[in-house]
C-alpha cells in the first residue's frame, strides 16, 4: 500500500530541490525526516512538509500501517508554470527573469512490499 503527497508552486527553482529530495529517495522515514533537520537548504522545510503529509496519508489509508517500516519508495520535483518578471536595466530598458516554482512529489509504502 502506498501513500502519497504533493505541494504544489512551491517558490524554489526545481533544481535546488532536487539536491534535496535526492538525499532522501529510498531511505526509512525515520532516517528522511532526521536527514532533513540537518540539512542546512531552504526548501527542507517544505520538503519536510511533503514528506509528513505522505506519512499521514498512509496512516489515514490504512489503521494497520506501521510508520517505522514506511520507506520513500518515490520521490521527485517537477517544473511548475513560471512567474515572468521584469528588472529595470540602464537608460530605460528592462530585463526580463524567471521565478521558477516546483512540484513536490513524495511516495511512501510499507517495507518489503515492492518485490
Amino acid at each position: 500500500m502506498e501513500a502519497r503527497a504533493t505541494a504544489k508552486f512551491v517558490r524554489v527553482s526545481p533544481q535546488k530541490a532536487r539536491l534535496v529530495v535526492d538525499l532522501i529517495r529510498g531511505q526509512n522515514v525515520g532516517d528522511a525526516l532526521s536527514i532533513l533537520r540537518f540539512t542546512k537548504k531552504r526548501v527542507t522545510r517544505e520538503v519536510e512538509k511533503v514528506l509528513r503529509s505522505a506519512i499521514a496519508n498512509a496512516e489515514q489509508k490504512s489503521e494497520a500501517v506501521d510508520v517505522d517500516r514506511l520507506v520513500v519508495s518515490r520521490a521527485y520535483v517537477g517544473d511548475a508554470p513560471r512567474l515572468k518578471r521584469i528588472r529595470p536595466a540602464p537608460m530605460g530598458r528592462a530585463y526580463r527573469y524567471q521565478r521558477r516554482l516546483s512540484h513536490i512529489t513524495v511516495v511512501v509504502e510499507e517495507r518489503g512490499e515492492r518485490q
